[in-house]
């Protein structure tokens, strides 16, 4: 096994000049989504570790909580630690009856970025998402804003997340677009055929989230046991029937493989999606400090050509739409928005 204490390597984001740790933090779940919120004094005793330990690029939004995750991460990175990282946060998403909402009108941009750094206490965002697309908008006008916020040293770079190719094209055009952030691994890969060759042809980062599968390839089949009531993961279809045994069987073939190169099956899955470029920075999410080491070490994990064939290979067996219902209708496959003509003449 790699040391811990080994340095975390920086990676580019983008063309602009981001510079961020090569392993981010996700925080949703410290405060939501996947059960009850943690106690916060010990999500900032985590959060302090990252640091100390070398992750400097922390992932939250104004959803989680909602509100609660920002505040948190507001509390634990101020003063001298503000300096040493780098601050992502996404607003456009909201919950409203228990039904997912997409706003992305430009008075509601600029609300919910003045709102994100009251509640981050910090007065420049580093990384502003748009969450999901709001397709009655175009595109060209939410990032229009985005870029106005820009110049008056509000953010420093512009993200999408769930964007179609041509949302992304586009809103490139209006702005630079530092990072896609979208669901890539060995679980999900529905974003390879065009959403990430996009990104490459413009220069613009990879952000994948939930590069463990939800967890599965960091407890296996017995995640599902774990899984509370409140918990989104309980809705999604890899979990369920005939698709969750296809899935036991991906996740044996990765713990075997693991065991035979010395690391856990959650650091073999990290280092799959690591190795797939250098503009690639992922941001598993943890509440628990071992948790958290075991993802840094990845950074020593080497794979071979042939290793990563063989982890292809693997990924094919895995069987399940990523979400169900209503839920699919925020992913990037129904991210694309009218003509900035309409918005004109409307």
């Amino acid at each position: 096994m790699a040391s811990a204490k080994k340095a975390v390597p920086r990676r580019k984001l983008g063309s602009q000049g981001l510079d961020v740790s090569a392993v981010g933090l996700g925080c949703m779940g410290m405060s939501w989504a996947m059960g009850h919120p943690k106690p916060e004094p010990e999500m900032i005793k985590l959060i302090h570790h990252a640091v100390h330990t070398g992750v400097t690029f922390f992932d939250t939004s104004d959803i989680y909580g909602p509100h609660t995750n920002e505040i948190l991460i507001g509390k634990a990175l101020k003063g001298v630690m503000r300096e040493k990282v780098q601050v992502a946060t996404k607003f456009g998403a909201r919950m409203e009856e228990g039904k997912p909402v997409v706003q992305g009108d430009p008075a509601y941009v600029r609300a919910c970025c003045e709102a994100s750094l009251k509640r981050l206490e910090i007065d420049c965002i580093d990384l502003y998402y748009v969450h999901r697309i709001d397709t009655t908008v175009p595109i060209e006008v939410t990032v229009g804003e985005l870029k106005k916020l820009v110049e008056e040293g509000k953010i420093k770079y512009i993200g999408l997340s769930e964007a179609s190719p041509d949302t992304i094209r586009r809103a490139h055009a209006v702005h630079p677009i530092t990072a896609v952030q979208l669901e890539w691994s060995l679980w999900t890969r529905d974003s390879e055929e065009e959403v990430i060759p996009t990104c490459r042809e413009l220069g613009i980062g990879i952000v994948p989230y939930r590069p463990l599968g939800q967890g599965f390839f960091a407890l296996g089949p017995s995640v599902a046991e774990s899984v509370t009531e409140n918990d989104f993961r309980r809705m999604v279809p890899k979990f369920q029937g005939e698709n969750f045994k296809h899935n036991k069987t991906a996740f044996e073939r990765v713990k075997e493989m693991a065991e035979k190169k010395g690391c856990t099956p959650s650091q073999l899955a990290l280092a799959w999606v690591i190795h797939q470029g250098n503009d690639v920075v992922p941001i598993p999410g943890t509440t628990k400090i071992e948790n958290l080491d075991e993802n840094i070490r990845v950074v020593s994990v080497r794979l071979t050509p042939q290793e990563m064939a063989e982890l292809e290979t693997i990924a094919s067996l895995i069987k399940g739409d990523r979400y169900s219902g209503v839920q699919m209708k925020i992913s990037w496959k129904y991210a694309n928005t009218p003509p900035l003509s309409s918005w004109k003449s409307s």
